[in-house]
C-alpha cells in the first residue's frame, strides 16, 4: 500500500489581517498534483485542518472543490481521505460526505461518540475506509479520551484482515512529547498520550502539529531522504504552508510505503517549495537600535529584489514613532504582492519586569470560533476584570442588540 500523507492545509487563511494566501495554496496544490501523478498512490490522506476557519468563505469552499475535483479526475484510482481538524466545522465536513464519495473522496467530520458501543458494528463503518490495498481508520479531531472507541475500530479491522493488508490510522491531535517548535496557537495545546491511539496500525498519519516529525525519532525530523521504521510508525506530515517566521524548518508531505501488515514502513519526505519565504530582519541575527535603522533594513530588502514575509527584530530600548508601521507599509507599497509585513516586532535584549496579574484564561482556536456572543467571552474571563458588574454588561449588550434589530427592520 502506498499513501501520500499531508495535513493542516488551512485553506482561506489570512495572515496578519491583511494577506490572503490563495496563490501560495495554488503553488502547493500544483506540487501535490505532480506527486500524485508521478507516484500513483493508493490513497491521499489529509489529516485535518482543511480550512482555517470553521465558516470558510464561499470563495474558499469553491477553491477546495476545484482542487480536490481536479485531483480526483487526474487520479481516478486514488482514494482520498480527509478528516476534520480543530479548525474545521465537523458538521459541515460531514454534511458533504455522501456527495464526495461519488468521486472516491471520503470526508469524515464527526468523531465517534464517547459512549459508542465497541460491539455495535454500525457506527464503526463510518470510520473504516476499505481499499483493495489495505484499510484506513479515519478519526477526526476529538476532545477527550476515546481510546476504547479507537481500539474497537482497530479490532474490527483486525477481524476483517486475515490477508494481512496494511492498516493506516489517520487522526488529528497533539501527542504528548511531540516537537511543537514554531507552532502558534491561541491558548494552550492539549496533548494526549500516544496510547490513546490504540494498537494494531502500521502507520499513524497525524495532523495538528506543523513541524514534520516521526515520533520517537527526533534525529530524523529534518531528513529529506527515505527512512525505514518498524510497523507502528507515527508521523506528523507537517503543515502545507509555513504559517509564521517561527516555522524555520523544511515543510514536506510524506510518501509512505507499507508492504503488508506488520512489516517495516518506509517514509520518504517530499520537500514543499514555498512561494514566499519568511524572514526576520536583520537577517544576520542582530537587532536594530533605531527606527531609521529598521526602515533601512526594509528598504534594502525591497531594493535588492528579495520577496516574502518579513518581521523586524529590534532592541528592546528602541523608541518608535507612532507612524512607524505606516512608514513600513509605504516602503513596501510598490511591491505589495511580493513583500509582506508582519507588524509583530521581535524585541531583543532586557525586558521590563511584568506587572503582577491574575492568571489568564486560555482558549483553543475552535472554542473562540464557536463563541457567538461577546458576553460569553467576558463571562469566561471575568476574573481578569475585578469590580466589573456583569449584569450591567449584559444589559448594555442587550440594548445594542435591540438598536441593531430596529435598524434592520427600518
Amino acid at each position: 500500500m502506498k499513501i501520500i500523507h499531508t495535513a493542516d492545509l488551512h485553506l482561506g487563511q489570512i495572515l496578519y489581517q491583511n494577506y490572503d494566501r490563495v496563490d501560495e495554496h495554488i503553488h502547493f496544490f500544483r506540487q501535490l498534483e505532480r506527486w500524485c501523478r508521478e507516484e500513483q498512490p493508493d490513497a491521499l490522506i489529509v489529516s485535518g485542518d482543511i480550512f482555517d476557519l470553521q465558516q470558510p468563505s464561499a470563495a474558499t469552499r469553491q477553491f477546495f472543490n476545484e482542487r480536490f475535483v481536479a485531483l480526483a479526475r487526474q487520479n481516478p484510482s486514488m482514494a482520498m481521505v480527509l478528516i476534520a481538524g480543530n479548525h474545521d466545522s465537523a458538521s459541515r465536513i460531514q454534511a458533504d460526505r455522501a456527495v464526495w464519495e461519488l468521486a472516491g473522496v471520503h470526508l469524515v467530520g464527526i468523531a465517534p461518540s464517547a459512549d459508542a458501543d465497541g460491539n455495535d458494528d454500525d457506527w464503526q463503518d463510518r470510520y473504516i475506509i476499505r481499499l483493495e490495498s489495505g484499510f484506513i481508520v479515519a478519526l477526526p479531531y476529538m476532545t477527550g479520551d476515546r481510546r476504547h472507541q479507537v481500539q474497537a475500530l482497530l479490532d474490527r479491522v483486525a477481524a476483517e484482515n486475515p490477508a494481512g493488508k496494511p492498516v493506516v490510522l489517520a487522526a488529528h491531535l497533539a501527542v504528548t512529547g511531540s516537537d511543537l517548535t514554531g507552532h502558534g496557537e491561541v491558548g494552550t495545546i492539549r496533548t494526549q498520550e500516544l496510547a490513546t491511539l490504540g494498537s494494531g496500525y502500521d502507520y499513524a498519519a497525524l495532523g495538528h502539529i506543523h513541524k514534520p516529525q516521526t515520533l520517537g525519532h527526533p534525529d530524523d525530523a529534518l531528513k529529506l531522504e527515505a527512512v525505514t521504521y518498524p510497523a507502528g510508525a507515527v508521523r506528523y506530515s507537517g503543515s502545507a504552508l509555513h504559517v509564521s517566521c517561527d516555522e524555520a524548518y523544511p515543510h514536506s508531505v510524506s510518501l509512505v510505503n507499507l508492504p503488508q501488515h506488520g512489516s517495516d514502513v518506509t517514509i520518504s519526505p517530499l520537500r514543499i517549495e514555498e512561494l514566499r519565504h519568511f524572514h526576520v530582519l536583520p537577517e544576520d541575527g542582530s537587532a536594530c537600535t533605531t527606527a531609521e535603522e529598521a526602515l533601512d533594513a526594509v528598504r534594502d530588502f525591497c531594493e535588492t529584489g528579495r520577496c516574502g514575509y518579513f518581521r523586524l527584530r529590534l532592541d528592546f530600548g528602541t523608541l518608535l514613532p507612532s507612524n512607524f508601521n505606516q512608514s513600513v507599509y509605504e516602503l513596501i507599497a510598490a511591491r505589495e504582492e511580493d513583500v509582506r509585513y508582519n507588524p509583530k516586532i521581535l524585541w531583543a535584549g532586557e525586558t521590563a519586569e511584568p506587572d503582577a496579574s491574575p492568571e489568564q484564561a486560555v482558549f483553543q482556536v475552535a472554542e473562540l470560533q464557536q463563541m457567538q456572543d461577546p458576553v460569553t467571552f467576558i463571562e469566561k474571563t471575568i476574573d481578569q476584570y475585578p469590580g466589573l458588574d456583569l449584569a450591567t454588561v449584559r444589559a448594555a449588550f442587550e440594548e445594542v442588540k435591540a438598536e441593531m434589530k430596529k435598524k434592520e427592520e427600518a
